[in-house]
């Protein structure tokens, strides 16, 4: 099979086997992991935070931030596309007690001054206004990089209305290598940031909050809460750290395949695609001849897997286990179903 549909079916690699089974362990609970406490010392360093926490997953991550910056029956503005909002189970609504404000963006960006309109009075009618959360990379926008100057004004604005910002940075380092700027300067402009470990990093499990002191200490609360205070955690803490240290240039490998396989894409028939819009390693291509179901049995079929997120749009997400001869022998296959328009 080559599978395209996320960088989140990648494997861990040798390195990071190795170092699961020889990982010096504790009980995080206790604060006694040495493996944990490496990653989280690393992890915050690397984004320029005063403390850093491990936790399951990317949505454990996000809904764990939500709630240490929120109260019930407050009011979260986020981009309309964002994953917190859409792939996340409804979440914050079960958890945190929480309303969403989704606004309209330019490719998964939103917009200054739709923030600052969004943010709510004081009035007793109306929830609070209590968190801003961004994406970068935006998954649903195609994988874009947000403008690091755009989410620096966003930050100065909410600052000057003392609301915290969360940046959802699941592939916060794609961004950071797409864009050539640290991913620390990104993470400087929000009060916290998640980033997964186990997306186009490969590591298999795991995620990482960041932010201050404060802010962790109630993070590890939340995690508590909802079940997510781990033993001897060092076992997956293990292969994030040689994510962190071995695996953020690699992705521009990535990056490069999935332009490769855009340019393409865009030459067949039956396909809407700017591949010059595509900024690293996600590639959202609207079908005009088919059916997205039917064009992902057909390629299912064909030892190629895909996702689908709408009636007429497929998700192709290049990662570590997809080389460019992959891609070389899809493209054909690709083709062919598109020209006979049929599974």
């Amino acid at each position: 099979m080559i599978d395209l549909r996320s960088d989140t079916v990648t494997q861990p690699t040798p390195e990071m086997r190795r170092a699961m089974a020889t990982a010096e362990l504790g009980d995080d609970v206790y604060g006694e992991d040495p493996t944990v406490n490496r990653l989280q010392e690393l992890a915050a360093e690397m984004l320029g935070k005063e403390e850093a926490l491990l936790v399951t997953s990317g949505t454990q991550g996000n809904q764990i931030s939500i709630l240490s910056h929120c109260a019930p029956a407050s009011e979260v503005i986020l981009e309309e596309g964002a994953h917190i909002l859409n792939y996340e189970a409804g979440a914050a609504a079960a958890l945190a007690g929480v309303q969403f404000r989704p606004l309209a963006g330019e490719r998964g960006a939103l917009s200054p001054a739709d923030v600052s309109e969004a943010i709510r009075e004081d009035n007793i009618h109306f929830p609070p206004t209590a968190l801003i959360c961004l994406e970068n990379t935006h998954n649903r926008a195609g994988g874009t990089v947000i403008p690091l100057q755009t989410m620096a004004t966003i930050y100065r604005l909410a600052r000057s209305r003392s609301i915290p910002v969360h940046l959802d940075g699941a592939r916060l380092f794609n961004a950071a290598v797409a864009s050539g700027i640290p991913a620390r300067q990104y993470a400087a402009a929000c009060d916290s940031v998640q980033i997964c470990l186990s997306k186009g990093l490969a590591a298999p499990v795991g995620s990482v909050i960041a932010g201050t002191s404060d802010l962790i200490a109630r993070a590890r609360r939340w995690r508590k809460i909802l079940g997510g205070g781990m033993r001897q955690a060092g076992i997956i803490a293990a292969p994030g750290i040689i994510a962190l240290q071995t695996m953020v240039e690699r992705l521009s490998e990535d990056h490069a395949n999935a332009r490769f396989l855009a340019e393409g894409l865009a030459l067949m028939p039956g396909i809407e695609l700017n591949p010059v819009q595509v900024e690293t390693n996600i590639i959202i291509v609207r079908l005009t001849a088919m059916d997205a179901a039917q064009f992902s049995e057909a390629l299912r079929k064909r030892a190629i897997l895909v996702n689908t997120i709408g009636r007429d749009r497929i998700r192709f997400t290049t990662h570590k286990d997809v080389t460019r001869s992959h891609l070389e022998k899809a493209l054909p296959q690709i083709n062919g179903v598109l020209k006979r328009g049929e599974a």
